[in-house]
């Protein structure tokens, strides 16, 4: 975390925060400098980095501005369990978000996204229990995250 405001010389505004016990290493950015520095590879692998970074957020800045309230729904809880991965059930996501989070991923209001989910759960795409989400069609939610 960091690498991209530091290299751009910007102050880093972006905070985190862990869903489960973990542990952190912090490696100074002087050190990262040095070591950018010293080695090719190590420097290509930030660039890679930067450039896979920032298609990933152009395309995510597109599709939620350009799709539909159902589209990024469905985007966004593909992204979820591309990036956080599913419990051992192989179909819930391994992370649990509010409403109002999910909403806020999803670029719409927490009336929208609780609406969208009710017409997701009734069309058997997903089952929620609690903040627990389920997939269960999953080539259902792709075709309507690509349509829009």
């Amino acid at each position: 975390f960091g690498y991209r405001a530091y290299f751009a010389n910007e102050k880093y505004v972006t905070t985190a925060a862990t869903v489960e016990s973990s542990l952190l290493c912090l490696i100074p950015m002087d050190t990262i400098t040095t070591l950018v520095s010293q080695n090719n590879d190590l420097a290509m692998f930030f660039i890679r980095q930067l450039s896979v970074d920032l298609g990933i957020a152009d395309e995510r800045t597109v599709n939620l501005t350009q799709k539909h309230i159902r589209g990024r729904l469905a985007e966004s809880l593909l992204f979820l369990k591309d990036g956080y991965g599913l419990e051992e059930d192989g179909s819930t996501l391994s992370i649990y978000l509010s409403r109002e989070d999910l909403a806020n991923l999803s670029n719409m209001t927490t009336s929208n996204a609780i609406r969208t989910l009710s017409n997701f759960v009734t069309e058997k795409l997903v089952a929620i229990d609690g903040r627990k989400i389920k997939i269960i069609d999953e080539e259902q939610l792709k075709k309507i995250s690509r349509i829009g």
